[in-house]
This record gives structure tokens, sequence and C-alpha cells, in this order.
């Protein structure tokens, strides 16, 4: 097989959560100009309307599911939908998340609550389910989930105070090494990608308050993550590529966890 058929995704199918916008966008991408049919789900219809136009103007096949990633009726409802369109899940990647900044003596219940609900409790059941009713019995699947270098490390003094969302990250990792150890006999690889800091409307904040060039200083090669950055790495996983890869967490910050 040449390297090129390697990532081939003809004939593969592709849920993403908050795939509207962002990353998970930028995944969707790389996975439908590969040849992936794909369903996108994130919040609200508008910006997913978008961002199905967006992939069609690249020649990509793709429908959406408004739905709540933190519910689990949204979940089941988000599953029985993309099982009707595609027929079966052949790779997951679960994106949705969300954060919150406070001290962790101030920081609000309700708040952590939200932070882990979305990014811990949401990526289990839909993962879950996903897993059971599509890969588990067709012994084939690929769940790639977008970590975060906050789950490899804690936050330096004087930057952000993003507990929950570090923890939530943390959370991730062990998720995806103990499923990777679970699944394997099915045929199902399970691996993460910790990005570290790309311009996003999560990030736009701590952006603005750091100053991007400043932020950039901190990294070895001198940037922060750009549009382009996590397509090799989601194709990777995601691909016959990738087919002898499980339980691995990708960092792709620019070298930020190595110094």
């Amino acid at each position: 097989m040449s390297a090129r058929d390697l990532f081939d995704l003809q004939g593969r199918t592709a849920l993403i959560t908050g795939g509207s916008r962002g990353l998970g966008l930028q995944i969707a991408e790389a996975l439908g100009e590969m040849g992936a049919r794909l369903v996108l789900s994130a919040r609200r219809a508008d910006e997913l309307e978008e961002a199905t136009a967006h992939l069609a103007k690249l020649s990509v096949e793709a429908s959406w599911v408004a739905a709540d990633a933190a519910k689990e009726n949204d979940i089941a409802r988000l599953v029985d939908e993309s099982l009707q369109r595609l027929g079966h899940v052949d790779i997951l990647v679960n994106n949705a998340g969300a954060t919150w900044g406070a001290p962790a003596e101030d920081h609000p219940l309700e708040a952590w609550d939200k932070v882990m609900n979305l990014n811990v409790r949401g990526v289990f059941l839909l993962t879950q389910a996903v897993g059971k009713r599509s890969m588990i019995p067709r012994r084939y699947g690929r769940v790639v989930t977008v970590a975060s270098i906050a789950g490899l490390r804690g936050n330096p003094p004087g930057m952000m105070k993003t507990l929950a969302y570090n923890t939530s990250k943390g959370a991730l990792v062990n998720f995806t090494r103990a499923l990777a150890g679970e699944w394997g006999p099915y045929g199902i690889t399970v691996n993460a990608i910790a990005p570290g800091f790309f311009p996003s409307k999560m990030t736009r904040g701590v952006i603005a308050q750091m100053g991007e060039e400043n932020m950039a200083k901190a990294v070895p090669l001198q940037r922060l993550g750009d549009g382009e950055d996590l397509k090799g790495a989601a194709l990777l996983f995601a691909s016959r590529a990738g087919k002898h890869i499980t339980g691995q967490i990708l960092a792709v910050d620019g070298g930020a966890v190595a110094v």
C-alpha cells in the first residue's frame, strides 16, 4: 500500500463534536478532504449551517446535528441521527469542550460542573454509545479525543487560573489510555491530540490579555498554532496510517511541554 493510500478515508464515516468552528472544523476539513463522510455537531444551528456550507465548497460531504454534548438526551439523539445518516461511525472525534477562568479558592461549583459535564462526562457517554452501537459490533473504530497540554501540566504562576479545565483535560488523557487497553481487542484505536495555544473563541481572551507575541516567545518554535496544524495529527489517528498506534497523547504545541 502506498503512503498516500494509508491516509485515504474514502468509504469511511466520521462524527465530529464541536465541529462548527475552530479546531473541530479544521479536523473536519482534513478528514473530509481525504474522503470521509461527516456529521458535525455543536449547539448552534447557524454555525453548523455555515460550517457545512464551507465544507461543501471544498467538495466535502457533511451534514449536521445541533446538540448539547453535555446533555444525556442530546447525546442519545446525536448518536441515533448520526447512525441513521451514516449507517455506522468509523471515526469519532471528541472535540466539544468548555473552559472557565477563576482562582481555585473561588472557583464556582456550577462552573466546575459545567466544565466537567461537557469535557469528561459528555465524552464518556458519547464514546460509550458509539462504541457499543457501531464500533464494537463491526470490530473497527478510531476514537480521536482533543485533550490539551493543560492536561499534561499545570499553569505557570501569573498565567491562567483554569483548574476545572486542566483537571478535565487530564482526565481525558487517562480516559484515552484506559479505553485503548479495553477496546484494543475489538480493533478500535483510541488516541488523543493535546493542542497548545491556537487562536480560537475559547482562547481569544487569554491571548488578548497575554499578547500573542509574548505567548509565542515561550514556545520553542516561537509561534502559536494555526488553521492547518492539527490536520496531520488527526489524519494519522483516523486513518490506516495509525492502525498500530493506540493509547497515545500527541502534543501539537510547538514544543511548549518539552521545555
